[in-house]
């Protein structure tokens, strides 16, 4: 089946879901409300399942070019005591800049496809005149998922909030320290830059209203091990990324009518696992090929609901879980030495 659709959101699920698209035959117009590519920085995991969609997208191999893969994983406590330590034949995953993803993504679309700067509203979503199929993958706060889908749920907190930047300097190992309450990531970027990200109990800010990002996190983290303290060390005149953390309850469905939401518009979770990217890449590999086979537009959206929402949702739970355990505050010891033993048997 060829027709016409409407992707609402320029980022990497609605990306991922143009190029699919554009190779099932479809007609594409892309909306995003930013005037060019959202790029918030930071490196993203890509394990084996997303590398297999970048396959199908015809992307995988410049996605291997440009992709880093750490040397070895660690998980350690604040003292350096590794409690897991992952060679690199077991380390599953490679890393890659958001910025090059998104790049890769646009590059050889046809002019016009992504319209910059060109948000939607509900009447147009509701409406959408002309398409045949209508995609959203506007994010956590989709329009189209709050137009579309009866009965759409609102993202709920996490209580914890995320820190991340970059820091120029290379490392070849993927390591996250875990201490109570918080947790502290560094992981390869490119040849000249680390990754690192920060996440933490809402109420360990209690009282630091207005402090100095960097100073916060020397105040919290300067005690932790060199591999933390080498990139705190590095952050002034580096930006620091804060956000709240939200993820998304569980949908009843990713459709309704000629309209689907993808990405972190059907699925937004914690970064914990590193899966936010990659199942938004499965999630538009296994829409553009429904949409590409099946007969009708309705059992395409079928196809992907039913071939997606359960995965997603394990995922989701799966990541919330791990958001607690990474930054519990309870039972640290219990906590540390579970971990190893489960490192022992992986």
């Amino acid at each position: 089946m060829h027709g016409r659709a409407l992707v609402v959101g320029g980022g990497i699920a609605g990306l991922a879901a143009a190029r699919g698209l554009l190779r099932a035959g479809w007609e594409v117009e892309v909306r995003e409300r930013r005037g060019d590519p959202p790029d918030i920085g930071g490196a993203l995991a890509l394990w084996r399942g997303s590398m297999a969609a970048l396959d199908r997208l015809g992307l995988g191999d410049r996605i291997r070019e440009r992709a880093e893969r750490p040397g070895r994983g660690v998980l350690a406590d604040p003292s350096g005591r590794a409690l897991v330590s992952v060679g690199p034949r077991r380390a599953d995953a490679c890393l890659i800049p958001r910025s090059s993803l998104l790049a890769v993504l646009l590059e050889g679309l046809p002019d016009g496809v992504v319209r910059w700067d060109t948000p939607v509203t509900e009447d147009e979503v509701r409406d959408a005149e002309g398409f045949d199929a209508v995609v959203g993958a506007d994010g956590i706060h989709s329009i189209v998922r709050r137009t579309a889908l009866p009965g759409a749920v609102a993202p709920r907190p996490l209580g914890t909030v995320a820190y991340r930047g970059t820091v120029p300097g290379r490392t070849d190992t993927a390591a996250e320290t875990w201490g109570r309450g918080r947790l502290f990531g560094v992981t390869p970027m490119d040849d000249r830059t680390t990754n690192w990200f920060a996440c933490l109990r809402g109420e360990l800010l209690h009282g630091r209203d207005g402090q100095d990002r960097v100073d916060l996190l020397r105040d919290l983290y300067g005690d932790w091990h060199p591999g933390v303290t080498r990139v705190l060390d590095a952050l002034p005149g580096t930006g620091v990324d804060r956000r709240e953390l939200y993820d998304l309850p569980a949908l009843a469905s990713y459709v309704q009518g000629r309209h689907a939401v993808i990405g972190d518009a059907a699925h937004a979770m914690a970064p914990n696992l590193g899966r936010g990217a990659c199942e938004s890449l499965v999630d538009a590999a296994v829409l553009s090929e429904a949409l590409g086979a099946e007969s009708t537009v309705g059992g395409a959206l079928a196809r992907y609901d039913r071939r997606r929402r359960g995965p997603a949702r394990r995922v989701v739970r799966a990541s919330r879980v791990l958001n607690r355990l990474s930054t519990g505050v309870r039972a640290g010891g219990v906590r540390n030495r579970a971990i190893g033993v489960l490192g022992r048997l992986a």
